[in-house]
């Protein structure tokens, strides 16, 4: 009953704090900064960031507030103007080496790159850096370019400062189509201009670029061109769109809706795949700027998100405007989107400063957009939904805890009772975890089924393990798996297992809950806090009451409620295309998303005999030495029983990673045609859940959220009580042989909910570390260890003659050389484990021969 009253009460928090997302999707939070200290601002500046210092450098204007028609001129600039702080004053800095204006302006490290730009007198060449030292503006020379040049454009890659397009001279007639690079990094008297493939589309001035995953894009511009009637210079307004990899060279993309001329450049990277263009010129009103003048109504305001993935392009939002009834007659008393201004990422917020706001009248205002996600939507029947699933958790832990003995055969094998077909459902459920129900399809969407083949490999794994290790493990009546090691080896071998064993899983409890919660509180609303508290509370509670019997049978029911809710989310997207499945199939299958392998030999890539060789070692890692998946073949009654639990599990994985794999092809057909659907400032792995929330109708998308904790829960779960079980096997009873069952049992329970409470915490430290990237490099040292798990459990079942202390060294010498084979991308991550296992089992295989061990070991295969 009290199990009872928790959950309803945190059942409670979550509904209190979800927000009904009513309003449209909004995705950038738009403010004015303060003014640039100029009545008139200007167009063509410079603009970066230095040492957290927004600058924003030269540019031209018209002093006198005119325009050419009146017969005013136009001046450039070459002060620098400093902002510390969004709310802070503008100062002027410096100035630059001379008045310049209409150059590329990047950010690089501590210094602002510009390269060349235009004067009075004509075009320049030179290129230099700008830094903001303790209040005051220092120059670094750069390599020249190979010709003078203005009205390019141009993109930092990695260390690399790339320009493309504009002109040589005032006078040119047509726009340069060569593409230049300058490595920024390299030794001063190593730079130099390195021009890159050719361009392949029309030449321009005032294009915009931008990069995302190290590849240069290209978009709109204008083509110069004279008139063959009145032979008058003219610009074709374009709209097309490139992409640039050194390696493939250049690729075509889909047309942008118009075109988006002198737009802020470069295009802000947004989210994970998209990229956004904030307004420009589309030239519908180019031929009349002549007649229209003040009365110019502006550029375009619109927003527009190009998709990486599916190729295609939505309006994301719009630039913050304010047109006021006096816009014409004073221009500074409204809020324009400009053109002809850079685009500058300062503390992840994109400014826009000054620039042209209608064709020769600047504005001194800065805007800046804030990217937001849009509050999620779920409704009470979802939650019903939801809550209908925590009551089935409640009832099979209530249920599964009265009938528990209090000792350690039933809390960690479940008194050896437990059918093979939950057993086997419970190591389909324990491994499928929420980041795979949502990396699976997010790996789909983006790219196409060659990673299938590492889940399918577990069908020639499940043989081996059912015929070579299982023997040893139901036969040696094992609890811990890596009590083996110690029967094998030695206690030293066995406490190394373990150890590293428990340091890994008690560290990725944090991950796992801290992950899954971040996706369901962006698309459903509810408060991170809540979430994690919640489902760690809820984890917990029933793991404690009826220890892996509870864990078992939830996990069944679990799996039934996660494919369910997955496949029946693949037919919603199915039936929601015009062509239904058969669309699905042909979209797909025309651009090679169901691509199963790469039929080439590079090391490095997830090619066919990587993925096949490397899928193979993972599935024997996971399947011969992890505790949490071993655990499960101990709680049948029988050794044959056992069998067909894993065969269960192999015959399971087929149907459930291809729905998935499905669901991820599904996804990217539908935001091909439903592009802005899809929000822009995701990551990738968002992509399954956001669909899950905005466009399931109400009810399903509960059932497929059920879905979501449930992988959460079984892997939180399964974490806690595999935990518990080596902790107080390999450690508890090993430093205290003298203890009762009945200690060991209450011992167990208490150390189940130490982890609960340790794990809810890793997860609210995240939330506030908000950034995992320090976590993710620590897993991934640890996670090197588990192939070198798997090496010694190898070495001792199938080499008779390595010892403890060959295994020993074949451990500490796989771990330190795979960490240094990752850190060197010598080879793809896939073979990660076949590189820990080989070099174990032959360092231990040498070192024993050299240093023999006088104890006879186990008998091996």
């Amino acid at each position: 009953m009290k199990q009872f009253l928790v959950i309803v009460l945190m059942l409670g928090m979550l509904m209190k704090t979800t927000k009904a997302q009513e309003q449209g999707a909004s995705y950038m939070d738009w403010k004015l900064l303060p003014s640039l200290p100029d009545s008139f601002g200007f167009a063509g500046a410079f603009a970066g960031v230095s040492n957290n210092v927004l600058l924003v450098a030269g540019g031209a204007n018209f002093p006198d507030g005119g325009a050419p028609w009146t017969g005013s001129t136009k001046v450039w600039y070459d002060k620098v103007f400093a902002l510390d702080k969004p709310g802070g004053q503008w100062k002027e800095a410096g100035k630059l080496p001379m008045p310049l204006g209409y150059g590329v302006s990047l950010t690089w490290k501590d210094a602002m790159v510009c390269i060349g730009g235009s004067d009075a007198a004509g075009h320049h060449a030179k290129s230099f850096l700008v830094r903001y030292n303790n209040g005051k503006i220092e120059t670094e020379k750069l390599p020249s370019l190979p010709h003078p040049l203005a009205n390019g454009s141009g993109v930092l890659i990695g260390n690399k400062a790339y320009v493309i397009g504009g002109t040589e001279t005032p006078q040119s007639t047509e726009a340069s189509n060569v593409c230049l690079s300058l490595d920024l990094s390299a030794p001063k008297d190593q730079q130099k201009w390195i021009t890159e493939k050719s361009f392949p589309g029309p030449s321009r001035i005032l294009a915009v670029t931008g990069t995302l995953n190290n590849e240069l894009y290209v978009f709109s511009g204008a083509h110069l061109y004279k008139d063959n009637a009145d032979q008058q210079l003219k610009r074709k307004y374009l709209k097309d769109a490139w992409k640039y990899n050194p390696e493939k060279g250049w690729q075509q993309l889909a047309d942008l809706p118009e075109p988006a001329v002198a737009a802020p450049s470069p295009a802000f990277a947004f989210g994970q795949s998209h990229l956004l263009i904030a307004g420009g010129d589309h030239g519908k009103l180019a031929d009349k700027n002549a007649e229209l003048k003040d009365n110019h109504p502006g550029f375009s305001d619109i927003v527009w998100s190009y998709n990486t993935i599916t190729n295609t392009w939505a309006q994301a939002d719009t630039v913050l405007t304010e047109k006021r009834s006096t816009a014409a007659a004073d221009p500074n008393s409204s809020t324009w989107a400009p053109v002809t201004t850079p685009a500058v990422v300062w503390n992840g917020s994109l400014v826009l400063p000054s620039g042209e706001v209608r064709p020769a009248v600047r504005t001194p205002k800065v805007l800046m957009g804030t990217p937001v996600h849009p509050p999620g939507k779920f409704s009470w029947i979802d939650w019903g939904v939801v809550a209908i699933y925590f009551m089935l958790v409640i009832g099979i832990s209530v249920f599964v805890s009265r009938k528990m003995e209090s000792n350690t055969s039933d809390f960690f094998l479940g008194g050896g009772k437990i059918p093979w077909w939950a057993a086997g459902l419970s190591i389909f459920g324990s491994k499928l975890s929420a980041l795979t129900f949502i990396a699976i399809p997010a790996k789909a969407y983006a790219t196409d089924w060659v990673y299938l083949l590492n889940n399918l490999m577990i069908v020639a794994v499940a043989p081996i393990v059912v015929y070579f290790y299982l023997p040893y493990f139901r036969k040696l009546k094992l609890t811990s798996v890596y009590e083996y090691l110690q029967v094998r080896f030695s206690p030293a071998v066995k406490i190394t297992g373990s150890l590293t064993f428990v340091i890994f899983q008690i560290s990725r409890l944090g991950i796992v809950i801290y992950l899954p919660a971040l996706v369901l509180s962006a698309v459903t609303g509810i408060n991170i806090f809540a979430c994690i508290i919640g489902v760690s509370l809820i984890t917990t509670a029933y793991s404690v009451a009826g220890g892996i019997e509870a864990v078992v049978w939830t996990e069944v029911m679990q799996v039934g409620v996660l494919l369910g809710g997955a496949f029946c989310c693949l037919v919603f997207i199915a039936n929601s295309l015009d062509g239904g499945f058969g669309q699905l199939f042909s979209e797909a299958a025309s651009e090679n998303k169901f691509r199963m392998a790469i039929l080439e030999s590079d090391i490095t890539q997830p090619v066919l005999w990587v993925v096949l060789v490397g899928g193979f070692l993972t599935q024997l890692v996971t399947y011969s030495s992890d505790q949490v998946v071993v655990q499960r073949y101990l709680t049948t009654s029988s050794e044959k029983e056992a069998r067909k639990s894993i065969y269960t599990n192999a015959v399971l994985v087929i149907p459930a990673s291809l729905i998935f794999f499905m669901v991820g092809t599904a996804l990217w057909v539908y935001f091909r045609h439903n592009p802005a659907s899809l929000n822009p400032n995701g990551r990738v792995d968002d992509v399954f859940p956001w669909y899950i929330s905005q466009e399931l109708p109400t009810g399903l998308a509960g059932l497929v959220i059920a879905g979501l904790f449930a992988a959460t829960m079984s892997t939180i779960s399964s974490s806690m009580n595999s935990i518990a079980t080596v902790v107080t096997t390999d450690f508890y009873k090993h430093f205290k042989p003298s203890s009762t069952d009945k200690q060991q049992f209450i011992f167990a329970r208490y150390t189940t909910v130490v982890l609960g409470a340790l794990g809810c915490l890793i997860a609210i430290y995240m939330v506030f570390l908000n950034n995992t990237s320090i976590w993710d490099q620590y897993l991934k040292i640890i996670g090197l260890f588990g192939g070198c798990l798997a090496g010694m459990f190898l070495a001792g079942i199938f080499f008779p003659k390595i010892n403890s202390r060959g295994v020993m060294a074949g451990f500490v010498v796989s771990a330190i050389a795979l960490y240094f084979i990752q850190d060197s991308g010598a080879i793809n991550f896939f073979l990660y484990p076949a590189a820990a296992v080989l070099l174990c089992v032959t360092t231990a295989y040498i070192v024993s021969l050299i240093a023999p061990d006088k104890k006879q070991p186990l008998r091996a295969v």
